[in-house]
């Protein structure tokens, strides 16, 4: 469960009071080559020495296809990892265990992270970095604050599902995250925080939400929908798009959000 001052899984970051505590892959089609031919009635030798000529001049893969196979590589043992560390603890999985489950040399796994810590700093990020960008695309939709809100208590919700095995992995090793992985963390964690009280406020300022206390209300709701990495399963009664809507439904009520009247367009 989210600790006191925060929106987003972790440690407290923005008190009740308002105090800042500060310690909260690719669709893509490569096109191969075409094959050079040889000139129609051109000596056997011509053709040779032009096929060798188009092929010293074919270029190199192109920079973005290496760069998505790297990413692939690396989602692979992120994947992984985050099985192992959640199956069975941090302490008790090895880089050497998490090698072993890919089939794959230990150096392989080194080539794209230093160590365990900061292949957990990866793991840990990624709730907290799907729910900013979530935030992010919903502020900059346009819109009203109502509409706004709504998208993003079930765009919120539907990305903690998404990322169930790497909150609970945070929760449990956040001790354990280097220096930088942590400050990196909050500084997503503040961000969030920040977006999602002016969210609030700006309804309320529009007379859309009745809300006596923002950032009272901002934790609620950020508890509310980080918290369901805990009781949601895949296999009960509601679908994950069933449970964001009646979320979604379950926030706009906290906030008293106002039914629109039709014909008129928000400001």
């Amino acid at each position: 469960m989210p600790r006191n001052g925060s929106a987003v899984p972790g440690g407290p970051l923005l008190a009740p009071d308002g105090t800042d505590h500060t310690t909260i892959l690719f669709g893509m089609k490569a096109i191969p080559a075409a094959k050079p031919r040889k000139p129609a009635g051109s000596p056997r030798g011509e053709g040779d020495a032009a096929a060798r000529r188009a092929a010293a001049l074919e270029p190199e893969p192109p920079q973005d296809i290496r760069e998505a196979v790297t990413r692939l590589k690396r989602e692979r043992i992120v994947a992984t990892a985050a099985a192992l560390f959640h199956r069975n603890g941090l302490g008790n999985t090895t880089l050497e265990a998490v090698a072993d489950q890919m089939k794959v040399t230990k150096p392989f796994i080194y080539s794209h992270f230093k160590s365990k810590n900061e292949l957990l700093d990866e793991i840990c990020a990624r709730g907290i970095r799907s729910s900013l960008e979530v935030l992010n695309r919903v502020v900059a939709s346009g819109g009203s604050a109502t509409d706004r809100l709504q998208a993003l208590a079930r765009e919120f919700m539907l990305a903690v599902l998404e990322n169930q095995g790497s909150i609970a992995i945070y929760t449990r090793e956040e001790k354990h995250l280097s220096a930088s992985g942590r400050e990196s963390i909050n500084a997503m964690r503040r961000e969030f925080d920040r977006k999602f009280c002016a969210l609030l406020s700006e309804g309320v300022e529009r007379e859309e939400f009745i809300v006596d206390d923002v950032q009272l209300t901002a934790l609620a709701i950020g508890g509310i929908v980080s918290w369901s990495y805990v009781w949601y399963r895949p296999t009960g009664r509601l679908t994950p798009a069933q449970t964001a809507d009646r979320i979604a439904a379950l926030v706009m009520a906290m906030v008293q959000a106002k039914p629109r009247r039709r014909g008129l367009r928000s400001a």
